[in-house]
């Protein structure tokens, strides 16, 4: 039965019924199956341990979390941190032995809000990677040498990746969004700050942030219970557990330039567009309603400009432990840049001051459920999440499940209303510069990336040149 024939039907509150029946229906049935809930365990020097055993399986995962990231890198050095990470391991003969000899592999990935450790191998080898993962964290290399080399290496990447218009956008919106406050600095560093880090920046760091009880270790795989727990107590247990976990806390930024900053990029065909505001952080009880907020303003975004559907385009909430970004972006034409940017306000308008539909709000917590269930039925995914709850002190899994399936239409509204009705947009559009501000100029204001302002006189101050007679000759 279609909803029309319902409404005219049947009394408005059974057609309420109805609809609220029908979003469950939508939405309950992905989380069908996840990961179950591990077992918790701490040691005595403050690490806290999850483990999850799978019987049968010939594998092992451990994640170790760092709950401190690039957010605490020395200001003019982002990329300390990331740095930190790769001298954990710097033999690559350590590297080969889990990919060659194990069929795995060895990961570090840093963040603003921590360094992560993956290391997957077989089972019966775990002693053996726990041993591994000890000389990492105990007894961490942070010779010159290693210094230098991993130092040089991220530059390299850094000024490879520098010339890349979509990263050049990304780099550039968060640092108009955030100026000085740490979420506006690459996380991975740049150039020109990687080579300010020296070795004194990282034995500090490690001094600060890499200590048991500033982590969390995820076991999952085909080791039991009682055998992971002997290895770890015998191999962590010596790793030195600091007096004081430093928190996160930074002078929060100051609200952004409304003018639409102009980034000039090599010659392309095409111009990377970027709409930011603050988004909410992870711990927020309104994550899981700005998840799904950004699904239904990417689809309201595509449907106002469907020129936008050809193109590589996003909508995401990337939260943070504090509050982080919600940002829109496209590679577009730049004939269409200001029509992009247009489009783009109206969305964030029509969310904040008008309703979503019945339709939009089903498709888009279906679209999120399935993604979060993706993630959840994988091992690497369950342990990211068990993670989570430690970095970002979230509830449980099924409490968050919960929430996802609550979202509804007056909470997306509501959310929408304090993140976009009165706070400041910013744009970046990185590009020909010339042509983009000959473009925009006469229906926005904008500012060109590395031109100065004329000064304008004071009115007040200008005076009339002085005339000096000239005598007539005789």
């Amino acid at each position: 039965m279609s909803l029309t024939l319902l409404s005219n039907s049947l009394p408005k509150v059974l057609v309420v019924l109805y609809l609220s029946v029908l979003i469950c229906r939508a939405s309950a049935p992905v989380y069908g199956q996840v990961a179950p809930e591990p077992e918790r365990e701490q040691l005595l020097n403050g690490l806290r341990v999850q483990i999850w055993h799978r019987p049968g399986d010939q594998d092992v995962l451990l994640k170790l979390r760092i709950h401190s990231g690039a957010a605490f890198d020395v200001a003019g050095k982002s990329g300390q941190m990331a740095i930190l990470g790769d001298v954990l391991f710097p033999e690559t003969t350590t590297r080969e032995y889990f990919t060659d000899e194990m069929g795995g592999r060895l990961d570090v990935d840093t963040d603003y809000d921590s360094i992560t450790v993956t290391m997957q191998g077989r089972a019966r080898e775990f002693e053996r990677i726990v041993e591994i993962l000890r000389t990492a964290v105990v007894t961490t290399q942070i010779s010159p040498e290693n210094v230098a080399r991993f130092r040089d290496g991220r530059i390299k990447i850094a000024k490879e990746t520098s010339v890349s218009p979509p990263s050049s956008a990304d780099r550039a919106i968060a640092a108009r969004l955030f100026g000085d406050f740490p979420y506006g600095r690459p996380q991975t560093g740049s150039a020109e700050s990687l080579a300010r880090v020296d070795r004194a920046d990282l034995l500090l760091a490690r001094e600060r942030f890499l200590n048991s009880n500033n982590a969390t270790l995820v076991v999952a795989g085909g080791v039991p219970r009682n055998r992971a727990i002997r290895a770890l107590r015998q191999l962590l247990g010596p790793w030195r557990k600091s007096e004081q976990v430093i928190p996160t806390t930074f002078r929060q930024p100051e609200a952004p330039d409304i003018r639409t900053l102009i980034i000039n990029a090599t010659a392309d065909q095409s111009a990377e567009v970027r709409l930011a505001t603050r988004g909410v952080s992870r711990s927020d009880k309104d994550f899981p309603t700005a998840v799904v907020l950004a699904i239904v303003a990417s689809r309201r975004w595509v449907a106002l400009s469907p020129e936008l559907s050809r193109r590589a385009v996003f909508v995401r909430n990337e939260p943070h432990v504090l509050p982080g970004i919600f940002v829109m972006g496209a590679a577009v034409d730049p004939l269409l840049v200001g029509k992009t940017l247009k489009s783009a306000q109206e969305v964030l308008q029509s969310l904040a001051g008008g309703t979503v539909t019945v339709a939009e709000l089903v498709e888009a917590k279906r679209e999120a459920s399935a993604q979060l269930t993706k993630d959840l039925e994988r091992p690497d995914g369950a342990a990211r999440a068990w993670l989570d709850i430690d970095t970002f002190g979230l509830p449980s899994i099924s409490e968050q499940i919960t929430a996802f399936n609550a979202v509804s239409a007056g909470d997306l509204q509501r959310v929408a209303s304090s993140l976009f009705e009165k706070t400041r947009i910013a744009s970046v559009v990185v590009g020909n510069s010339q042509q983009l501000k000959a473009l925009l100029e006469p229906n926005l204001k904008v500012e060109l990336m590395g031109e100065l302002e004329k000064p304008q006189p004071d009115k007040a101050e200008v005076k009339p040149a002085t005339t000096i007679p000239v005598k007539k000759p005789d």
